[in-house]
């Protein structure tokens, strides 16, 4: 809260014109000036902090603590921040701002695409706010520059932010997630990025990569027609009220390719890897020839005894033995060579029998049957004979987790089945991991 404490001057006004306030402390002259709308300097100086306190209460008495370590921790890290840390960091925007100016006015389309390739990352960081000064005064002297390019590179990061997330509404199939993408994503081509960049597509990780090469695009293609803003607006699909009437056609084309090449490249990234996965999977599992009495990992990632699950049900063995895998993706194949017996509606289970009678129950994710199948899919069918190795599943780790389940694999043999361990610990796909005896 001190950083943003309502005595000193609002970081919006810096840089505008307006006299900064200032403090005489031990000789020397600290600005006065707030961290409104900064990533950076509240990261640092959180770290900070927390290594801080930890070590005053390694080394205050207990009947002290309480009293004495949040006051010198506050005291300590709010003189190192105005002091050093919050003004190195704000020159260092200061800095990126007027190099990106440089860059723009110097390189042309090239540096207007470099531009709206980092538009968003540096959002992220908070540091865009630099560029208001730089902005005001392109626009204060419109007689003489044209205008803001600042302006139209912000309007076409936003509708490409706002693309990508409509792509994800498209093809997802989480009910909660496309709720997030509606609105979130029309926000977005509004000019209002916060929900899409960080609710959606920072999250999952492809939307955000599809959206800043989207920007990119759109933001060579206006540099190239030297497409400017001549007041300041809501930066997206509004934003022609904010551009010269000339430029218009071009404005309009700019944010047709940021959104055309965002939507296109988060459909392709949201597709691409199943296919090509399932088909890695497959063909290991054949180079293996996994014998019948050979338990694969479904998955990439660590297994364990079926003792460490987290949950108590499985934990206590109340289903039957087996393991519990952790996985580092969601492509998960047939542990062992058998038939598909049912698959649940919810899909989060398949059961599979083996020609001896031996059964296996694959449990994918803890307390996901309240997902209604939405972070599964499901390359088998009931009846089917698989291979140990092949592909059965896709699970969505994104959806589970952020649906605040566990997606631990359970594999548990429904019928006593006797087995010993050949491999524990991290492991890799199709990899052998236990010797199975016969049915009991």
């Amino acid at each position: 809260m001190i950083m943003v404490h309502p005595d000193l001057m609002n970081a919006y006004s810096y840089g505008t014109g307006a006299v900064v306030p200032t403090w005489n402390l031990f000789g020397l002259s600290i600005e006065a000036v707030g961290y409104q709308g900064t990533v950076l300097p509240v990261l640092v100086m959180s770290f900070f902090l927390a290594k801080l306190e930890t070590q005053l209460h390694k080394i205050t008495s207990s009947c002290l603590d309480n009293l004495t370590t949040p006051l010198i921790s506050i005291l300590v890290c709010g003189f190192i921040t105005f002091l050093a840390v919050g003004p190195m960091l704000r020159t260092a925007g200061n800095l990126l701002a007027f190099g990106i100016s440089w860059l723009y006015h110097s390189l042309g389309f090239i540096g207007g695409g470099l531009f709206g390739l980092f538009y968003a990352p540096i959002v992220l960081t908070g540091m865009h706010h630099s560029f208001i000064a730089i902005e005001t005064q392109l626009l204060a002297e419109a007689a003489v520059t044209g205008g803001s390019f600042i302006f139209v590179t912000a309007s076409m990061n936003n509708v490409a932010q706002g693309a990508a997330v409509l792509a994800v509404l498209a093809t997802t199939k989480d009910t909660k997630l496309k709720s997030l993408c509606s609105a979130s994503g029309i926000s977005a081509l509004l000019g209002i990025t916060e929900p899409a960049m960080f609710g959606v597509n920072l999250k999952l990780k492809t939307p955000f990569y599809a959206a800043i090469i989207g920007s990119a695009v759109g933001s060579a293609y206006v540099a190239f027609h030297h497409v400017l803003a001549v007041a300041l607006g809501a930066a997206g699909l509004p934003g022609f009220i904010s551009i010269r009437p000339a430029d218009w056609p071009h404005f309009a084309i700019g944010l047709a390719l940021s959104m055309i090449t965002a939507f296109v490249l988060t459909w392709i990234l949201a597709k691409k890897p199943q296919s090509s996965q399932a088909g890695k999977i497959k063909a290991k599992a054949e180079l293996n020839n996994i014998d019948d009495q050979t338990c694969v990992a479904p998955a990439e990632g660590t297994v364990k005894p079926i003792e460490e699950s987290t949950d108590r049900t499985f934990r206590e063995k109340l289903m039957g033995d087996g393991f519990v895998l952790f996985p580092e993706n969601g492509q998960v194949c047939s542990p062992i060579n058998a038939v598909v017996k049912f698959i649940f509606p919810t899909r989060h289970a398949i059961g599979l029998v083996r020609e001896d009678g031996v059964e296996m129950l694959i449990h994918m994710g803890i307390n996901t049957v309240s997902l209604n199948g939405a972070p599964f899919e499901i390359f088998v069918e009931e009846g089917q004979n698989v291979q140990a190795g092949q592909p059965l599943a896709r699970m969505d780790l994104q959806q589970i987790r952020q649906a605040g389940c566990s997606e631990e694999i359970c594999c548990l043999f429904t019928s006593p089945t006797a087995f010993s361990w050949t491999a524990q610990g991290a492991v890799a796909q199709a990899q052998p991991i236990l010797t199975l005896g016969e049915k009991q």
